[in-house]
């Protein structure tokens, strides 16, 4: 089989859109600008099919890069037969192939190989006949140099035979499908460690089928394993691993000694050599399993996070609470620019409330504020409170935001850059209010790890979740599309065909020649060639540009269609966007060719209704129940509002107002079952929630959104 015809069967996906979306994959397009703008090369796929259809290519390359190395391996030892050749090159099954190799893989000293080396083989070979003879006797004349006696032969002959048994290709397929169906996961509390890792209580005798274990269980106990808590144990039942090889190396009708040295050999191999390496293979399978449904959960949370209802350019007053040391404001105008900053101490200890509030309404004057953005840390609500409570000479919107990682960012270099003026609060503050305007543009900027929408993150394969993540930021930007003369270095990144590079040298340009009048003068940017730029141009939007399209998402690729239709109509290209009469009275079937067809002629359409329009929903005030401050506040059967903050896949956590946020287990979402908790929710959805019960203790909130 082929690589195309592999993929379209596990995907499900034809032949000839694979080939085609491959084809686009080496010739340096993106998934966005693929999924967008060559719907008609790959049949309308879309970035999660693309995604997949690049992931399984890579694996299949990086195979076919292991099958190379086998077939280079075997052949220097002069051991490749066609036969042989043939199984290998045709393996298209990882652990498979290495179950061909393993007979041929180069050894270190293990106990079979000294076996042979004091020259015992002949002796194995004898005794695996299993025929009716003396073993001893047969095993006395292989009594020489290293050998001290027939006990020490027959044992050598027997290291050997288990290594046989280890490297039979259907021994370790049956265990391997006994592992598949029946294998237990098992963790038990290290003795000592009680104390210790309490918070892995749940997994002090645990057990459970390993094909149904949740992967936050499975990522759960190997991080209490890592940390030295728990001894952890993958295995089917021994009893039927044992049966099975039984069957295939013991011959039925002999009952004899030779038998009998065989039974222990089998026995060895399993418990020495079969069952660590299968149960090594099964827990890297399960982990990996468990790492790709935790960074999907990551990824997913993340999407939302990052497409979150902007307020758009609005003159924003953002706050970074505090108490000691007072609350950071900051005035942003629309293109969220610092204007100005100075600290309020609303709060004990010094409690000035007056001057406080004095200082806050003067300054939604002089800048016009429209909007205020609160941070939801410590002394959050506080600051919430104090600020609705005050009267403003304007209708003022205030905002709750999330905090999460804008210490990060202050910190980071990125914010050194931005306010070299300026200590890590007063940037911590204006991350706040420029996550009101646009999350999107601000939250680039920071690590997604730091973001706090994770589960496990720090557990999973670390290479694995920047990829997925880094591919989630750069489908949600150019989802959104980036105005070209506003974007910061770090935004623009990760426009399709971009990069680090000639990011910077578009803020480069821009500083040095001023805003950009049109997308034809990005080819002026150094470094800008055509390729990047056809990937690029679609996804960049261009306001006030002589050329309405440009603030658009048709493809300068595409503007010859647009004239044409304009011109059919008899007017501008301008007044067939603002004129819904003539854009219907268009006939699409007339300006289809062999490369552009109905589906980015209707792309186009959508567009001239909408153009520049932002995917991404309205906002909305929040407000929490003003009598829950506390988690002493709470009471059974409280119904209160609230705020999905994360969500993971055994449920989600809801912010209600008080420090800690409550869990609405999975049980807990719906009526009806579910298995995925995105089913129901979304991240910073605004929810109705019961409370079921309060540990006070261990500060936890279960939860319910059930009618």
């Amino acid at each position: 089989m082929t690589i195309i015809s592999l993929i379209s069967s596990a995907l499900n996906i034809k032949e000839s859109q694979i080939a085609k979306t491959i084809e686009l994959l080496s010739s340096g397009a993106t998934i966005p600008f693929i999924s967008r703008y060559r719907k008609e090369a790959t049949g309308g796929l879309d970035e999660v099919q693309i995604t997949a259809i690049k992931e399984h290519n890579d694996k299949l390359n990086e195979l076919i890069k292991r099958k190379e190395t086998i077939l280079k391996s075997i052949d220097e030892q002069e051991k490749l037969t066609p036969e042989l050749r043939s199984r290998i090159e045709n393996c298209w099954n990882a652990p498979e192939l290495e179950d061909i190799y393993l007979p041929y893989k180069p050894k270190r000293l293990t106990r079979a190989e000294i076996a042979r080396k004091k020259g015992l083989e002949p002796l194995a070979d004898i005794i695996m006949l299993q025929h009716p003879i003396d073993v001893e006797a047969k095993a006395r004349a292989f009594v020489k140099g290293d050998v001290k006696n027939a006990k020490d032969a027959i044992a050598g002959a027997c290291d050997i035979i288990a290594e046989q048994i280890n490297e039979d290709e259907y021994a370790r397929n049956a265990i391997r499908n006994l592992f598949q169906r029946e294998a237990v996961i098992t963790s038990k509390v290290v003795k000592g460690k009680e104390e210790e890792g309490d918070k892995y209580r749940d997994y002090f005798d645990f057990s459970e089928r390993l094909n149904k274990a949740t992967s936050h269980r499975i990522l759960a106990i190997r991080r209490g394993e890592s940390e030295g808590v728990l001894r952890v144990n993958i295995s089917p039942d021994e009893d039927a691993a044992l049966e099975r090889l039984d069957k295939r190396f013991l011959k039925g009708d002999n009952d004899n000694e030779a038998t009998n040295y065989v039974a222990d050999a089998i026995e060895d191999a399993y418990k020495r050599l079969l069952k660590p390496s299968i149960e090594t293979e099964f827990g890297n399978l399960s982990k990996e399993k468990a790492d790709e449904e935790a960074i999907r959960v990551f990824a997913e949370n993340l999407r939302q996070l990052l497409l979150a209802p902007p307020l758009g350019q609005k003159r924003v007053l953002g706050i970074d609470p505090g108490y000691r040391t007072g609350c950071k404001l900051v005035c942003l105008d629309a293109e969220g620019n610092l204007i100005h900053n100075e600290t309020i101490y609303p709060h004990p200890p010094q409690n000035e409330i007056s001057k406080a509030g004095s200082k806050v309404v003067k300054l939604v004057t002089t800048y016009n504020i429209d909007a205020i953005a609160i941070g939801n840390g410590t002394a959050g609500r506080e600051t919430e409170r104090f600020i609705t409570n005050l009267r403003y000479e304007k209708a003022v919107q205030v905002f709750v935001v999330s905090e999460n990682g804008a210490s990060i960012y202050s910190a980071s270099k990125t914010a050194r850059e931005e306010f070299p003026d300026y200590d890590v609060t007063v940037r911590g503050a204006v991350s706040i209010g420029r996550r009101l305007a646009d999350p999107l543009a601000e939250l680039v900027k920071i690590d997604p790890k730091s973001i706090g929408v994770g589960q496990y993150q720090h557990d999973v394969d670390q290479a694995k979740l920047k990829k997925s993540l880094d591919l989630t930021v750069e489908s949600c930007v150019n989802l959104v599309g980036v105005t070209v003369n506003t974007a910061s270095k770090h935004l623009l990144t990760y426009v399709s065909g971009l990069g680090p590079v000639l990011a910077q040298n578009i803020v480069d340009y821009r500083t040095a020649n001023g805003a950009f009048k049109s997308r034809k003068e990005l080819m002026k940017v150094p470094r800008m060639g055509d390729k990047a730029f056809e990937q690029c141009a679609g996804f960049l939007r261009i306001t006030d540009a002589d050329n309405p399209l440009d603030n658009s998402a048709v493809h300068p690729e595409s503007y010859h269609i647009v004239e044409a239709m304009a011109k059919e109509m008899k007017c501008s290209v301008k007044d067939l966007i603002e004129n819904k009469d003539l854009k219907k009275s268009l006939k699409l079937d007339k300006y289809v060719t062999d490369k552009v067809g109905l589906p980015t002629l209707n792309d186009i359409m959508q567009e001239l209704d909408k153009p520049g329009r932002d995917p991404r929903k309205g906002i909305k005030v929040f407000e929490f129940d003003p009598d829950i401050r506390t988690i002493e506040n709470l009471r059974e059967g409280l119904v209160l509002p609230g705020i999905v903050t994360n969500i993971t896949n055994f449920g989600c956590f809801v912010d209600i107002g008080i420090k800690e946020n409550g869990l609405v287990h999975i049980s807990e979402l719906t009526d009806r079952f579910i298995s995925d908790p995105t089913e129901v929710v979304s991240l910073h959805q605004h929810v109705e929630v019961k409370i079921l019960s309060v540990d006070l203790s261990r500060k936890r909130v279960q939860l319910s959104m059930k009618k």
